[in-house]
This record gives structure tokens, C-alpha cells and sequence, in this order.
């Protein structure tokens, strides 16, 4: 085997792998019961089957323009995945779009509480 035939086969599982996360995304999307566990759904896997892409597309081209692009593709959605997740969450908490009953644990309450005797 030729180091172009590994590559390929390394990249392949990368693709692979980070399509069947994306998948796997989106099928929780649209099986899970409630916001708070959609959002996880849409955060988690998708940013790692986008990351496995973004390596699998970087082995495949080599080149070290598309690589440094690739890698601030990959840097942009790690911190923007997780900020807007978070966002997302605390406002579905305070306009009451879960379900307690899926809650294993409530560390908002008090804080929304508190925040609600400022206004």
C-alpha cells in the first residue's frame, strides 16, 4: 500500500464517520421529546461529525492554504456551537419550553428566581 491509499482510506473514515454523527444529529432532532434534549443533540455530535469532515476534507487536500482555512472553520465552531447552545438553553429555561420531568437536575431555579425579583 502507497501512502496515497492510506490517506485515502484515513479520510474516507473521517467522512464517513463525521456523516454518519451529522445523521445521527438529525435524527435526534426529530426524535427527542423536548428543546433542552434537542439542543444537545444539534450541539454534540454535529460539532464532531463537522470536525471529522473538516479532517477527513484536510488529509484529502494537503495543501497548506485549505488546511489553515479548514482548522478556522473547525476553531470557529467549537466556540460559536457551545455560546449559542448555551443561549439558547437559558432562554427556553426562562420561558418555561422544557420538561421538569426530564430534569435530573434544576441548578436554575434559584438564579432565575433571583433574577426575576430585580425586574
Amino acid at each position: 500500500m502507497t501512502v496515497t491509499a492510506v490517506l485515502d482510506a484515513v479520510a474516507g473514515a473521517c467522512l464517513l464517520g463525521g456523516a454518519l454523527l451529522s445523521l445521527a444529529a438529525g435524527v435526534g432532532l426529530l426524535r427527542f421529546p423536548d428543546l433542552l434534549s434537542r439542543m444537545h443533540a444539534a450541539t454534540k455530535p454535529q460539532v464532531l461529525g463537522l470536525l471529522l469532515i473538516l479532517a477527513g476534507t484536510a488529509i484529502r487536500l494537503g495543501t497548506a492554504v485549505d488546511i489553515t482555512t479548514l482548522v478556522l472553520v473547525g476553531v470557529f465552531q467549537l466556540v460559536t456551537a457551545p455560546v449559542a447552545a448555551h443561549m439558547v438553553g437559558r432562554a427556553a429555561y426562562r420561558a418555561r419550553l422544557f420538561r421538569r420531568d426530564l430534569l435530573l437536575a434544576d441548578e436554575l431555579t434559584m438564579e432565575v428566581v433571583r433574577d426575576e425579583g430585580r425586574r
